[in-house]
């Protein structure tokens, strides 16, 4: 899954499902492990420690003065503040919770939440919400397990549509399509303008899979569509069999780039900036890279497509800087406290504008919104939808993106039918379940 932001401390980072929080190294007092609640906060100064990939992805000292602030307007605690690269912190993290040494507050990846909750090494959330009386209509989304939540994204990283907006105007599309049956018709007429075109570009590589979660479920979420039933698997439904159709019929008509089955996200975005395809699914992450790329790319963004005559409210693929607290913390209060403090509505604002993110509660906006057209449009984009990522707090969550897409690979090539391709998918994810 894509990683979040390396080397792009002043652009928008993508969380994708691979987020990682820091190093392990544990401050005397912050991990006990007690499990029943926040024993010590009352008993004096207490310091918390919080591990997270953020302050590196950020600008120089931006994050630690947050921090500032929080000890400032919470005497008594203090916070220890760990970063930490993605490629050894992940593993370090794991280590923290195969041994019952997590820090207390924890950046959270989505894909790793239900097996931290299966461990019983994260916090339920649901119940420090409710001993803290906090509301949490405020949050635009929570990752639960087994009805209780265990994350709470932070900032969230979106995924809509880019067009190339030179392309289309050239194929005589002069807006955006809105549409399944209008984004067929641009894919077509781009194709047709012939050399090294095509219409669409699809990333379909088994190596990293992503492009199942950010360019094929997509088309189910965007039209208020769901892959699960109760928390379960459910590809076999009518919302998930006509997008995977769509998707079937756009490859049999040739307006997919080529290269799909071993195209990685990042050969997408290529793709698209070389103005080889005249639309994609990508994160605004790449927007400023694209810009840099090739100044001279005149392109948009719009919502992803739905269905012919939806008019429900439409899902957005999105990753997160996702956030928990630690089961043997034994400074629960003190950790929500932080939590809370993170997500209040002024404190989100200022942090989604450090990371050029959207925020995770509802009533924040990002000051980079009326600074730049593209991310006022996804802002609009944002808000006027949900966030959608049913993979988030899955069990082995890139692991089912492999298994649907060695069956999406094999309908596409002809091998079985898209009924055939969901079913087999259906029974992988079930024995994954």
């Amino acid at each position: 899954m894509t990683r979040a932001g390396q080397g792009h401390s002043k652009a928008l980072k993508i969380a994708g499902a691979a987020i990682a929080a820091g190093s392990l190294m544990l401050v005397t007092g912050c991990s006990g492990g007690s499990s029943d609640g926040a024993t010590g906060d009352a008993g004096g100064d207490v310091t918390i420690e919080f591990a997270q990939w953020w302050e590196p992805e950020l600008p120089d000292g931006e994050f630690r003065a947050l921090i500032d602030k929080f000890e400032a307007e919470n005497p008594g605690i203090t916070v220890e503040l760990v970063s930490g690269p993605y490629a050894s912190t992940k593993e370090q993290l794991f280590a923290g919770a195969a041994s019952g040494t997590m820090p207390d507050v924890v950046g959270l990846d989505g894909a790793w939440v239900n097996d931290f909750a299966s461990q019983g090494v994260i916090a339920n959330l649901t119940d420090l919400m409710a001993d803290a009386g906090y509301d949490d209509s405020q949050l635009a989304s929570q990752i639960q397990v087994d009805g209780g939540t265990y994350m709470i994204p932070v900032v969230n990283f979106v995924y809509p549509m880019f067009t190339n907006d030179d392309l289309l105007a050239e194929a005589g599309v002069t807006t955006p399509p809105t549409n399944r049956t209008e984004f067929a018709d641009a894919a077509q007429k781009v194709t047709a303008l012939g050399g090294d075109v095509s219409g669409w570009v699809l990333p379909l590589s088994l190596e990293a899979p992503n492009g199942v979660q950010n360019d094929v479920m997509s088309w189910v979420w965007a039209s208020g569509g769901s892959m699960l039933n109760d928390g379960q698997p459910d590809l076999t439904n009518a919302d998930v069999t006509s997008a995977v159709d769509y998707i079937q019929g756009l490859w049999d008509d040739g307006v997919i780039a080529a290269g799909s089955f071993t195209m990685k996200e990042q050969d997408k975005v290529e793709e698209f900036t070389n103005g080889r395809v005249g639309m994609m699914i990508d994160s605004l992450a790449h927007i400023n890279l694209i810009r840099e790329t090739n100044p001279d790319l005149n392109f948009s963004i719009s919502a992803i497509p739905a269905e012919d005559g939806y008019d429900g409210e439409r899902g957005i693929p999105y990753a997160s800087w996702g956030i928990g607290v630690a089961e043997n913390s034994e400074h629960k209060d003190a950790a929500f406290k932080l939590v809370s403090f993170l997500m209040s509505e002024d404190v989100n604002s200022e942090l989604s504008t450090m990371a050029n993110a959207f925020p995770g509660n509802t009533q924040s906006v990002p000051d980079f919104v009326n600074d730049d057209e593209l991310f006022k449009t996804a802002f609009d984009i944002y808000q006027a939808s949900y966030p959608a990522n049913e993979f988030t707090g899955l069990p082995v969550a890139e692991e089912l993106m492999r298994l649907f897409g060695e069956q999406l690979q094999a309908a596409l090539d002809g091998q079985q039918s898209v009924d055939e391709a969901l079913q087999k998918a259906q029974d992988a994810w079930v024995a994954e379940f």
